[in-house]
């Protein structure tokens, strides 16, 4: 049996949010963007709120047990828990996300500032850097969250700018990662699809299971610590 990843070349990690008060009194994770990659929240446990920022304004979405939200790219998001809130993650384009299709809200200055950003964006291995990162984001993130409470979406508007100018370099090595997986895994489909029209159900020969465990069971992640999963992407052959 061949490798085969995950349905529609997805990531899945499950996450605890981070319990610290940041400067306006909030608990909670990083606030940050994707630009590529729409994001899902399957609440498993506990109570909480997503925090989101868009251009249509700013918006507080009630988490809880069997709740499914998600975001698509450009949507500011800031998980913040309440009682024992648990969440599993389902990042669309497993791999892009990890090369950096993911933007913190941190300060202008720090955005405008490829080394400086990278720096402070860089994997935390401590819960005192943890919450560094965190701050620094919650530091730009409460000055767009007012703009758009005043109906001013022009600050978010700068971010996105912002944002796509940090990761514009990356995007060359990002569509590799994008063709052997969640594309991939579309053209399979349609093989399959041609090949059971055609009356021929060859690939069912390389039926089978595949099971994964926690790579990393207890990692830092933008809003909390996070257990990891590590799936290779590698398919199995088009009929």
């Amino acid at each position: 049996m061949t490798d085969f990843p995950l349905p529609g070349a997805i990531g899945v990690s499950h996450l605890r949010a981070y319990d610290w008060a940041a400067e306006d009194g909030v608990r909670g994770g990083s606030p940050h963007v994707h630009l590529a990659c729409t994001e899902a929240y399957v609440v498993t446990g506990g109570r909480g709120v997503v925090q989101t920022l868009s251009t249509g304004g700013y918006a507080e979405t009630p988490l809880e047990a069997g709740v499914i939200a998600w975001f698509a790219p450009g949507t500011v998001h800031r998980m913040v828990p309440e009682d024992g809130l648990r969440v599993t993650v389902l990042m669309q384009n497993s791999g892009l996300p990890e090369a950096g299709d993911a933007v913190f809200t941190f300060p202008p200055e720090v955005l405008a500032d490829a080394a400086a950003y990278a720096e402070a964006a860089a994997l935390p291995k401590t819960d005192q850097a943890a919450r560094h990162r965190r701050d620094l984001a919650i530091r730009g993130y409460l000055p767009l969250r007012a703009a758009l409470r005043d109906g001013d979406p022009e600050p978010l508007r700068a971010f996105h700018r912002a944002a796509v100018a940090l990761v514009a370099p990356k995007v060359a090595e990002w569509v590799p990662r994008w063709q052997t997986g969640a594309l991939r895994a579309a053209e399979l489909t349609g093989a399959h699809l041609k090949a059971l029209a055609d009356g021929d159900g060859s690939h069912l020969d390389r039926s089978g299971l595949r099971v994964a465990t926690p790579s990393n069971p207890d990692g830092y992640g933008m809003c909390g610590r996070r257990t990891e999963y590590d799936i290779p992407l590698d398919q199995e052959g088009l009929p």
